[in-house]
Order: C-alpha cells, then structure tokens, then sequence
C-alpha cells in the first residue's frame, strides 16, 4: 500500500500538468494566437544582433522563437509544456525532492502558468518580446545550472569559480534569471555537506558581489541602451503604464521564494518512503487544491476580452460572418470594440442599415486596473477597413516605436502602404515578413498585389476600402476615441462613393443630430435611387421627422412597418409616463429594443474607450 502511495505524487503532479495545458488549450486559444500576433521573430543575423544589444537578449531572442509556434496553438502548447516537464524533471534531481513530494513541483509551474493566464489586456502594453517564454525558458535554465553547481566537486574551489563564471555568462544571456541562479547557488552551498565554511562564506561573497556589481558594469560599459532602474530586472515584464502595477509580478515573487526554499531545504538524502499516508495525502491535496484555487482565482476571465480577441481573429481572416456570430452570442454587455467590429461586419455583409440594432448595445468598461482605450484594442483594422490608411499607418508606426516591431503590426504596415498606393514602403514590410516562419505565406500573397494594380483594387478585402478612402484622410489627432473620430470623419467628407455616404448615414444616426443626420440622408437617398433604405434608416428619418417637423417627410415612402412600429412605441412610452427612465427601457425594451426609437431615447451616455 506505501509503495502505491510513493507512486501517487508522480501521477498526479503528471495530471496536474496535463491539466494546465488543457487550460491553456480550451480557454486560451484565442490569447495565444494574438501572442504570436503581437509577437516577432526574423531569422536574420541583424535581428539576433538587436536582441544581443539588450541584457536577457539572448533569451528573448529564443522565448521569441518558440512563441512563433503558437501560430498552430496545439504546437506552441506542446512545446511550452514539454518545457514545464523538463523544469519539473530538473527541479527534482537538482533539489533531490523525492518522488512522494512531486506534487510541489507544481508550485513553480502554476507561478509560470499564471505570468500567461492573467496578461489580459497587457497583451497590448507588454514590451518583453516572447514574453509567454521567457520566465519558463530563464527558470529551466537557472535550475539546470544549479544542479551542475551541485554536481561540480567542492575542493580547489570549483564550485565558487563556476558560480562566478555562470554569473558573468547568464546575467547578459539570461538577465534577472542569470542572477536568480547565481542566488540559488549561494543559497545550496549552505545546504551541501562537502563544502567547509570557508568555502561556503566566499562563495556568498562572490555571489552577492557578482549579484550587485556585474550588473551596473555591464550597464556601464555595455548595455548604454537599458534604464538603470531596470538593469536588475532585466527579462522580466515592465508593468508599468500610468503607474507601476505591482501585483502583477505576484507569480515571478512565488517563483523565486519557491525555489529559494527548495534550496533552503535541499538534504543529501531524504526519506522516500510513505510512513503515515492519511497526513501525507492530507498535505498533497491541500497542494493541488492551492495550486487549483491560485491558477482559477487569478486566471482572467473578462468574458468580453475573450470575445474581442475572437472577433479580431476572425476579421483577420476576413470572415465577417464569424465576427457578426461572435457578437450575436454575447452574453454581456460589450465593450465599444465590440460592437465596432460588430457594426464593421454587418458593413461588409451589407446588412448594417436593417440589422444593426438587433445586438447588444453597451460601452462596459474592460476589467481591469490599467487604462485600456479602444484605439489600442482594435484601432487598426477598424482604420484600415474603414479607409483610414493614414491613421492606420501612423498607429502601426507609433506601437512599433513603443513596443518594437510585432508581426501584427507589420501586416497592417502593409496594408495601410498597399492601399495608399506606397508600394516601394509596402515591399520593405513584406520582405520583413518573409523572414518569419508562418508570416512568409501571408507576406507573398500581398506581394503579388503589388505588381497588379487591377488586382489590388479587386480584391475582396481591399475593394470595399477604396470607396470608403475619402479626401480628408490626414493626419490630425484621435485622442485614442476612434469610434468618434472615425464618425467625424465620414460626416466631414465630401466624398459621393454609395459606401461612404452610408456610413455617413449611420455615423449621423450614432450622433443623434438631425443637424447631421438630413444633410447625409439626402446625399444617402440621391447616391441609392433606385435601391430600398435600410429599415434603420428610415426610422431615424421617421422620428425626426415627427419630431423637429424641420422636414416634410409626408410624401416619403416608408415602410409600413415602420409606421405601425412608431405608433406603437409612442403609444407604449406615453403609458408609462408615471416610470422613471430606467423602467421605461426595461418595459419597452422587449418589443422595440432592436429598433432606432429605442436607441435614441435610451441608449445615450455610452462612454469612449
């Protein structure tokens, strides 16, 4: 029975795992993808050299790498959990935990888990490239160098010399992890038998001074491009926006403080066997059940960020009638992104004049601390497949500045140079392109649009962009609100594209002005003579119509359902004159809730984000 039970810790520290890239799998999926998105990696001799000229570099270099393979998610999990497998496997011989304890082996992984589970919206700010990578990467490789400290004989000093050489070798390679080994070592040399006390204090010593002095000589003759204040952090993320969120480097503290105590207890020889099997397996739930409890509690789980990364995967792909799905299923209120690329799908379906009003309508605010505005969520596609090639351009430019260059970016790059007719500035982005590993394909399709212009302007994605790309496209300021910018700007234009007068239409529509609104309306009616107006349409004109009477709308041919709906609404709303506001929209809202009337009495105050 104790032998079973010595072979329990083993299993479920395996199920344990299992677990974790099940929960990467299923409730990640989308959140990887954008990470190779926003993610780059070139297999050029200048790349490597860039990485190079940063402490960590070489790691970034190569957790860059390995995040390219979650451009197929299946294969970028595989590899990331084959790396959790191996940290375990190194973690236990390098600290001799014995195989009845293997669950705590958990407690480094989950810390690593939880630096990807809870990045939410930090996915747009985060400036480490291979971030997903780079804690896995650096701690295998800590570990990994410390048990080589262990296994290294203790006399002529072998030990201290290799603890100094592997400081002055991992701290530009690994950064903060090259130091984290160097203290791990400090820490076992107290713990291993064979070294005397001697040898012991000048190992400390060259540690602590290795620790704090190889770092500000490497800042001051080497790497003149990093901040001091962060020379010691090297390789960890910056959390930092308007202000410093600490909290979020609660998994890198555990991390540390877990393998500082594995070495803190290290024992030559340890008991194997099970004595006392009910604490033991006590003990072990308790593990997983905090492990459990720590990776559910922390995990984000704002329903609309997973829904926003959805519909962006799927305008990628152009697939308008998954973005129009994702939006039709909510199950909350939505962010503006969301109901921006919402209302950009029905546009490209050609169904946002009689459908637009039939999905949620909101502006909930992101779930979280940091200050998230839409412009940094979606501002890119919804400038590039508005029109706005010059916004789009001079975002892409700005983020790469700030953030470095991401192959996200450098798509819209494309993009934005192909439909502003730069194509010697769009070959530049698409030869980056072909250095990557998944992106080369992409990056070939766009370059055969440059050669055929006939092509270029046929094309399914870009056709409808070149009606809608009108005369005011100059750079000015956003204020990062690009929902209102984007309105303003169809208003503003004198553009007579049949498309660009739509969103006009509905751009005075959103603004609720009939300032706005009549001057659009006829443009509209004049550039579709022969075609129906959309039922939204027609009921905006109905209810200003009756509302201002500052146009004649007697003799105009609206749909009859229309009438009866106005009638009924008004009809409705005089009934419950005695409710107050919020009432009246829940009472009404059943019948008339996918209706303009709706919308312009009691959708207002929607906060830009």
């Amino acid at each position: 029975m104790k032998e079973r039970l010595n072979v329990l810790g083993p299993v479920l520290a395996v199920a344990a795992l299992l677990a974790a890239v099940c929960c990467l799998a299923v409730s990640e999926d989308d959140l990887l993808w954008k990470a190779q998105e926003m993610n780059l990696f070139l297999d050029t001799p200048l790349f490597f050299r860039e990485q190079m000229a940063l402490p960590a570099g070489w790691l970034s270099w190569v957790s860059a790498w390995a995040t390219e393979f979650f451009y197929h998610q299946w294969v970028g999990i595989s590899l990331l959990s084959g790396c959790w497998a191996l940290l375990m496997f190194m973690t236990a011989r390098t600290f001799r935990i014995p195989a009845k304890w293997a669950v705590v082996l958990l407690i480094p992984v989950a810390a690593l888990l939880l630096t990807i589970v809870d990045t939410g919206y930090w996915i747009y700010y985060l400036k480490l490239r291979g971030h997903f990578f780079v804690a896995t990467i650096g701690t295998t490789i800590a570990v990994a160098a410390t048990w080589l400290f262990r296994l290294l004989p203790a006399q002529w000093y072998v030990r201290s010399l290799y603890m100094l050489a592997a400081t002055l070798l991992l701290y530009p390679l690994c950064g903060f992890y090259g130091l984290l080994t160097t203290a791990l070592m400090v820490i076992l040399s107290w713990r291993l038998k064979d070294m005397t006390t001697v040898q012991r204090v000048v190992t400390t010593a060259l540690g602590v001074l290795g620790i704090v002095a190889w770092p500000l000589v490497c800042y001051r003759h080497i790497y003149c491009l990093t901040n001091i204040v962060n020379i010691y952090w090297a390789g960890l993320p910056l959390y930092i926006l308007d202000k410093e969120y600490t909290g979020y480097y609660a998994p890198y503290w555990l991390l540390g403080i877990t393998l500082a105590v594995m070495a803190a207890t290290y024992a030559a020889s340890r008991q194997t066997a099970v004595r006392r099997p009910l604490p033991w397996l006590l003990i072990q739930a308790v593990v997983l059940c905090g492990v459990g409890y720590g990776v559910s509690h922390f995990l984000f789980k704002d329903y609309n960020f997973h829904k926003e990364l959805r519909m962006q995967r799927c305008i990628e792909g152009l697939d308008w009638e998954g973005v129009r799905q994702e939006a039709a299923t909510l199950k909350d209120e939505p962010t503006r992104a969301i109901v921006m690329m919402k209302n950009l799908a029905l546009f490209r379906q050609g169904t946002q004049g009689n459908t637009m009003y039939q999905y949620a309508q909101g502006a909930k605010p992101c779930d979280m601390q940091i200050p998230v505005n839409m412009a940094q969520v979606v501002g890119l596609p919804l400038y590039h497949h508005y029109g706005q090639h010059n916004f789009c351009y001079r975002w892409c430019m700005e983020y790469c500045v700030e953030l470095g260059w991401r192959a996200g970016f450098l798509k819209y790059l494309v993009r934005s140079s192909l439909a502003g007719g730069d194509l010697r500035v769009a070959r530049k982005y698409i030869d980056m392109l072909k250095h990557t590993r998944y992106h080369r394909e992409w990056a070939e399709r766009y370059e055969r649009l440059l050669s055929d212009k006939k092509a270029l302007h046929a094309d399914r994605e870009f056709e409808p962009i070149f009606h809608l790309t009108g005369s005011n496209d100059v750079l000015s300021s956003d204020n990062h609100t690009s929902e209102k910018f984007l309105m303003m700007q169809f208003l503003q234009s004198a553009s007579n594209d049949p498309l660009y007068l739509e969103q006009a239409v509905y751009s005075a529509m959103w603004l609720k002005s009939t300032q706005a609104f009549w001057p659009a309306f006829f443009r509209y009616i004049k550039s579709h003579p022969d075609q129906p107006v959309p039922i939204h349409v027609q009921e905006a004109a109905y209810l200003y119509g009756n509302l201002e009477h500052q146009v004649d709308i007697s003799h105009m041919p609206f749909d009859k359902g229309v009438v009866q709906s106005y009638a009924a609404f008004m009809n409705q709303a005089n009934q419950c004159g005695n409710m107050s506001e919020e009432q009246m929209a829940r009472t009404l809202y059943p019948s008339f809730g996918q209706t303009f009337f709706y919308e312009y009495y009691f959708v207002r105050n929607l906060k830009m984000y």
